[in-house]
């Protein structure tokens, strides 16, 4: 069976738990593997964990927070100074939920104000618990990850910013006729202010300030990148705030020009929707609610991955459900682009008796243990990228878990077959290119 080919991809699935080297079934670290493949642990929004109003002290039927320091824990304990395979962690933005802020200083200086409504009611308002419970509880699950060395990057989405309102040049419509009405018509958010995110992931902080992997920052590290040596490779990471601006963009270049030559993976919050087009969510797109202070993912693309050669990986969440393409660049060669959220799946919530969110008619949102490992083969006759999806809840790679489609499929990819979105979330790639781009791996 062949992943649905988009603008060229090269992608077979691969169902089974077979071969796959990371110890999926167990919490036990795997060993290292012997072709010498390695790792890397590719974490969507996790804000629905650490949502203060999702645990059992204030009426919530679990504490959703455990199953995200679980999650860290797993990959903590099968990373590669533990005895596992897992290189490298990148985490695609929305750590936290909640803002600490209405509106920002600078947007407000700039008479960017909100609207007397905003699109999502007063779900996200302000709280002083963003600081008090959910950024400390992020801070304790990255810990363990830092505990053992590994290095990693942490790009911020629309939720770690300090202040996320509706724009009152974008106001809802709600009077429309309900069979034209269109998302659109709710309004649109934006954001603002990342002293929140410098708090806890700034160039300074606990995490980065000494690290010799961390290689540059922008804006006190609300942009960073980082260097990571796998399969005969130094890699580079970068991961960006969301809808980087030409400034991002221009610091960007320069950190590559540091780097010639070296396989490059961008992260990024906001890139790929579900349907696998670089488009913005009608609801909260920053190019189009502030223009001229933010790229649209199709000018990032432009401006800066498809014009740079090293740039072969794009990852991303904020869009509910997974996606992939691939598209050559302007040197002719391959960018996969990657996205991954799965934060609407809660499963987990129904298992220990939560009820039914009465507003979308479904499961509260968690996330259910999910994320992403891409396991790179380099040592292959054509260099290899595998991707799976595995659930540190459930101790099941997605394939491998019977209700896997019935629980999620509907919700996130209506229109796929089951088939289909089993492949969605269990694939390999073919890196065509990539020996062509960086040279033969160096000798181990």
């Amino acid at each position: 069976m062949k992943y649905p080919r988009r603008n060229g991809s090269r992608a077979l699935v691969v169902l089974s738990c077979m071969g796959f080297s990371v110890a999926v079934g167990c919490q036990t670290p795997a060993a290292p593997a012997a072709d010498g493949s390695f790792q890397l642990a590719m974490i969507p929004d996790t804000q629905n964990y650490v949502d203060y109003t999702h645990q059992r002290d204030a009426g919530f039927a679990l504490d959703a927070s455990e199953l995200f320091i679980e999650q860290m824990a797993w990959i903590a304990a099968n990373s590669e100074p533990r005895g596992g395979d897992i290189v490298f962690v990148a985490a695609v933005g929305d750590v936290w939920q909640h803002q600490s802020e209405a509106v920002d200083a600078e947007h407000a200086a700039r008479g960017a104000g909100a609207a007397e409504s905003s699109p999502m009611g007063d779900h996200f308002a302000p709280t002083p618990k963003t600081r008090t419970v959910e950024i400390p509880k992020a801070i304790e699950g990255y810990r363990r990850i830092a505990a053992t060395g590994l290095p990693f990057g942490v790009a911020p989405g629309n939720h770690d910013y300090d202040a996320m309102w509706g724009l009152e040049t974008f106001p809802p419509n709600l009077d429309k006729d309900p069979s034209e009405f269109e998302m659109a018509d709710l309004g649109m958010l934006h954001v603002g202010g990342l002293d929140n995110f410098r708090s806890a992931f700034g160039d300074d902080s606990e995490f980065f300030r000494g690290q010799s992997w961390y290689v540059a920052s922008f804006r006190g590290g609300a942009n960073s990148a980082q260097v990571f040596e796998a399969g005969g490779y130094r890699f580079l990471h970068f991961a960006l705030e969301m809808s980087a601006d030409d400034e991002v963009l221009a610091w960007v270049e320069s950190v590559l020009a540091r780097y010639p030559d070296t396989p490059t993976i961008l992260s990024t919050h906001d890139y790929l929707d579900s349907r696998g087009r670089r488009a913005g969510n009608p609801i909260i797109d920053l190019a189009a609610g502030d223009p001229g202070y933010h790229n649209s993912a199709e000018e990032i693309w432009a401006d800066l991955i498809a014009r740079n050669d090293d740039i072969f990986l794009v990852l991303c969440g904020h869009h509910h459900g997974q996606a992939f393409r691939t598209d050559l660049n302007e040197s002719g060669h391959e960018v996969y682009q990657m996205l991954a959220d799965f934060q609407d799946r809660g499963q987990v919530g129904i298992d220990a008796g939560q009820p039914l969110d009465p507003f979308i008619r479904g499961p509260v949102g968690i996330g259910d243990g999910w994320f992403r490992l891409l396991e790179f083969d380099l040592a292959a006759s054509t260099p290899i990228l595998r991707v799976r999806t595995y659930s540190t809840h459930y101790k099941q790679l997605s394939g491998a878990l019977p209700t896997y489609a019935a629980w999620y499929r509907e919700h996130e990819q209506p229109d796929m077959t089951d088939v289909e979105f089993l492949e969605a979330d269990a694939f390999e790639v073919e890196l065509v290119d990539f020996r062509k781009r960086f040279g033969e791996p160096n000798a181990q």
